[in-house]
């Protein structure tokens, strides 16, 4: 399995640096959707749709409002704020809903809503994804959100395995503990001092509120993004299975390794609005 685990990251992750990095805007809006797109033929099934007509239909169904929401933001940039305020609002929802569970299903236990409830995950990871992509630096940022998330998941890991006995959410993730929570949490803002080193060193110079606001965003998207896997989690026991697919031999399915990053993504970029931050 660990073998598995390891070709398999060795071919996503150039895919994802080449993604980052290379695409330009147009073909980067298609890459991150085409993801997206993936990610709701899982989503479908933790949504309870099990056939494989249902399934391609939510998927084409998100593709649609991927590109309707495009054409919309293009026609009408300034309603960007409003996305991803929407795509905020539903992840301060979604943290009342897991510290609920095993309470509250009747409110989305139906599959209409557990699929309405995909469209609130994914469209907002894709509109704060084509944020980030025109900003100036916009790789170097997108990178340091990636370093964010891979940072409280790996702090979380190695924290919880040393530590971890007071449990987070035992109803909906038992293997999440408070010591990996926090663990993730110290992670992040050592992730957040060698980037701010790194800007003031190579971008430009820094002052004392550009710090407070930098780390102000890094700790608001390192606990959201814990939330994304909680949600994922809680969906998918709620569903019965463990997996959302198979498609990522040894990782599980395309929402097991972006739930964290459907979380993160909208809320950073909301962020960046709200603080007006950003590199120059």
């Amino acid at each position: 399995m660990t073998k598995t685990r390891i070709i398999t990251a060795l071919v996503l992750a150039p895919l994802m640096i080449f993604g980052i990095f290379f695409l330009p805007l147009k073909q980067f809006a298609y890459f991150i959707a085409a993801i997206a797109t993936v990610g709701a033929w899982e989503w479908a099934n933790i949504a309870g749709y099990t056939k494989n007509w249902s399934r391609v239909l939510y998927a084409a169904v998100m593709f649609v409002c991927l590109f309707v929401t495009a054409r919309f933001l293009n026609a009408n940039e300034d309603y960007l704020i409003y996305f991803l305020a929407v795509g905020t609002l539903w992840w301060i929802i979604a943290f009342a809903l897991v510290k609920q569970y095993p309470g509250g299903t009747e409110l989305w236990h139906a599959r209409p809503v557990r699929a309405l409830l995909g469209l609130c995950v994914l469209i907002p990871m894709w509109v704060g994804f084509m944020h980030l992509k025109q900003q100036p630096h916009s790789s170097l940022l997108i990178i340091y959100l990636m370093l964010i998330i891979w940072g409280a998941d790996t702090g979380a890991y190695f924290a919880g395995r040393k530590w971890g006995k007071a449990k987070l959410a035992p109803n909906v993730s038992p293997g999440k503990s408070w010591a990996g929570f926090w663990g993730g949490f110290a992670t992040s803002l050592l992730v957040g001092a060698g980037f701010l080193v790194y800007i003031n060193s190579q971008i430009q110079t820094v002052d004392i509120d550009f710090a407070i606001t930098l780390f102000m965003i890094t700790v608001i998207t390192a606990i959201v993004s814990v939330l994304g896997d909680l949600v994922e989690s809680m969906m998918k026991r709620h569903r019965g299975i463990k997996d959302s697919s198979q498609l990522l031999p040894g990782h599980g399915g395309v929402l097991d390794r972006i739930d964290s990053m459907a979380s993160a993504v909208p809320v950073f970029a909301f962020c960046m609005l709200v603080f007006n931050w950003g590199l120059s």
